[in-house]
């Protein structure tokens, strides 16, 4: 789990971990665990930056959606026979093995979702619904992903609450701490933010936002989409209520995900959904609920993909998670150093300690131009609002183009994307 509370900067941004690696690790060796990544895109080689929008699969993720599918298909919980009892097995093995991956308390406190937007939306609709009262205020940050934005203004909508925001220092994207104090105001029941900007590269320091909000009652979620797979992530020395996450970027399947709730909190929380599996018995005028974690899984889940990231949690930790966080840093420094030197390109972000990505803008070229040009040379790069349209206006701009790595990412995969950069701006006149 984590080894120590991240580390600042001087420029006054975090870093997810130490940044020192644990152990020697053959990068290039683990590329060959990813048959993706072994082709031409366009007649060159495929150059994968945008794995802040999904991750690729190893072939022991692969295999084990494989397995279950081949030998032991059936569904969970319901059934005597073998095929069932291996299923059920596997599936709650995976729900403990979150557990230790995120250091919870209890495998009752991990709820399986379809990933990080349906943790939220479940937060704001169950628990959030029943606390959250006219007058109150939910507390965001300027940087947030519209999946920690939208389901709180449905909220808001639906009981008269109120949004705030904590605000950002301009294109640096860093919070400024000496200003927390002046938004945790006695109205505020709820503070949601996320660990790692998909935008900008910030790393925020969750554990100290958590603890001084819950110095003063106030409800803490932490959107850790990009943060979990990419470095140590410990719900206890966060010290969060709630905390979300979605597999496919962590190498595991699309459609799956998990959501942390801290005990005391899921106990107070009704049910998200009605239906089979989260009952404990049904009569023709009401029901009632099973405990969590089960009291918010209803219907038929995702049995493969629980099976698949409980492989793609075993293969992260192989790594070294703080091995893993050590790297995509030093890719995301060496990048934005790289970026820095071409002139006409505008940087967002943290100039230190920032996460593996970059993103950015050239001189009169559209961002979907650049990545549209880009990937003709072979490189997948994204372009566009990323889910951040308010933090798009905070930056006074429509969209910007990303590149994102992960630890099978290299540097001279960076060399090569610079390169392509520098012939889009010659192609473009710039």
């Amino acid at each position: 789990m984590t080894d120590r509370a991240p580390a600042e900067n001087h420029a006054g941004g975090q870093r997810l971990t130490a940044m020192h690696p644990h152990q020697a690790v053959n990068w290039p060796a683990l590329r060959q665990d990813f048959p993706i990544l072994d082709q031409q895109v366009h007649g060159r080689p495929l150059i994968y930056f945008d794995n802040a929008a999904t991750s690729q699969k190893p072939r022991a993720v692969l295999d084990a959606l494989v397995h279950y599918y081949e030998r032991d298909n059936a569904n969970v919980h319901r059934g005597i026979h073998e095929l069932s009892n291996r299923a059920t097995a596997a599936f709650e093995a995976a729900r403990v093995r979150a557990a230790k991956f995120l250091n919870a308390r209890s495998a009752d406190e991990i709820i399986f979702t379809r990933g990080t937007t349906e943790g939220i939306n479940l937060v704001a609709a169950a628990w959030g619904t029943k606390f959250i009262k006219r007058g109150n205020k939910i507390l965001l940050t300027e940087m947030e992903h519209h999946s920690n934005i939208v389901p709180w203004q449905l909220l808001a909508e639906r009981t008269g609450a109120q949004l705030a925001y904590l605000p950002i220092n301009g294109d640096r994207g860093l919070l400024e701490p000496g200003r927390l104090d002046e938004f945790l105001t006695s109205d505020v029941k709820l503070l949601a933010m996320t660990h790692i900007s998909n935008s900008l590269g910030t790393i925020n320091p969750v554990a100290e936002y958590c603890e001084r909000a819950r110095r003063r009652g106030i409800v803490t979620l932490i959107d850790a989409a990009q943060s979990a797979g990419h470095g140590p992530l410990d719900v206890q020395q966060i010290g969060c209520d709630f905390l979300a996450l979605s597999a496919h970027k962590m190498c595991g399947p699309t459609g799956f995900g998990v959501l942390y709730g801290r005990g005391e909190r899921l106990a107070e929380t009704p049910p998200y959904q009605g239906g089979g599996e989260m009952i404990l018995s049904v009569d023709f005028q009401q029901s009632t609920w099973k405990p969590a974690p089960h009291r918010f899984e209803a219907g038929t889940p995702d049995i493969s993909g629980a099976i698949a990231l409980h492989a793609a949690m075993d293969y992260l930790d192989g790594i070294g998670r703080g091995n893993i966080a050590h790297h995509d840093q030093e890719l995301g420094a060496y990048a934005f150093e790289k970026l820095s030197a071409l002139p006409g390109i505008r940087l967002f972000g943290p100039t230190m300690g920032r996460a593996g990505l970059v993103s950015f803008l050239l001189d009169g070229v559209h961002a979907h131009d650049v990545v549209t040009v880009a990937d003709r040379s072979g490189v997948a790069l994204r372009g566009g609002h990323h889910c951040n349209q308010p933090l798009m206006k905070r930056l006074g701009v429509e969209s910007t183009a990303r590149a994102s790595f992960y630890f099978y990412n290299t540097t001279a995969e960076i060399d090569r994307f610079v390169e392509v950069i520098r012939e889009i701006q010659m192609f473009f006149g710039k």
